[in-house]
């Protein structure tokens, strides 16, 4: 994964000298970007990677230990939101650390998606795992949220939904009072088919809880017109059958 990452930022660069051609056209500019670029971790010093602090999360006594996430990222990189869950038995720890650098005050920077040639707002979907080896701390994040994928640590990028562009994903709406009288959390996983332009090919709910209160029907709505950066693996974009878990705050995000 990280030699993608760094491809990546290597092109990041380039885009952002063609940027600073002032003799450049905006049709020009928008061809130096690729039609389609995930959400990336980056590197620096506000990169998420970079930031959590691994000998503190030793110090603490945080032993192996996996959480998932998502943010929503801006085209500037920066985060709007991001909600944390699935963590394993007493990953306690790596979760506070993960809240606190995912934080909009802590300022976190992503490199932005792209579709079409252009940056867009996006879904990133992250699995951070930690361990000590050998007295030492050992931080993977992996861009993806499979189980098959994460096991064998392979070079595979899910599926994010994007905003605006051809998309007509909106983000994630809490059921209507009138579905939902009870304002509880509910989460969703959907399994989807999507190509390798992004397209959703087909959507099914795998499960709802609590049942009955209208958060799979949420869900299948919010994603229905939906469009993706698709999901890559080593650096090429493939069609893919994932499972994807979609969360709803009773005070929403």
């Amino acid at each position: 994964m990280r030699v993608l990452v760094l491809s990546l930022i290597a092109l990041l660069s380039i885009v952002d000298l063609a940027w600073s051609q002032a003799n450049n056209t905006p049709s020009e500019l928008a061809a130096a970007l690729p039609m389609y670029r995930p959400v990336l971790l980056g590197q620096g010093p506000k990169s998420l990677i970079d930031r959590i602090d691994t000998q503190d999360l030793i110090r603490k006594g945080q032993k192996d230990a996996l959480i998932m996430f998502n943010s929503s990222v801006k085209k500037d990189g920066g985060v709007e939101w991001s909600a944390i869950y699935h963590g394993t038995p007493d990953s306690d720890l790596l979760k506070q650390e993960l809240q606190k650098r995912l934080s909009p005050a802590s300022d976190p920077k992503f490199i932005p998606a792209v579709y079409n040639h252009q940056p867009v707002d996006a879904i990133y979907y992250g699995t951070v795992t930690f361990a000590v080896v050998n007295g030492k701390p050992r931080l993977r994040i992996f861009s993806n949220q499979e189980a098959g994928e994460l096991a064998k640590e392979h070079d595979f990028i899910g599926p994010q939904p994007f905003y605006g562009s051809e998309s007509k994903f909106t983000g994630f709406h809490y059921p209507p009072p009138q579905t939902a009288r009870v304002p509880v959390d509910g989460n969703v996983e959907l399994k989807m088919k999507i190509d390798a332009n992004g397209n959703l090919q087909e959507m099914n709910v795998v499960s709802e809880n609590p049942p009955l209160l209208g958060f799979a029907d949420a869900a299948l709505s919010d994603f229905r017109n939906a469009k993706f950066i698709p999901a890559f693996r080593d650096g090429k974009p493939i069609a893919c059958e994932v499972t994807l878990p979609v969360f709803y705050k009773a005070a929403g995000f």
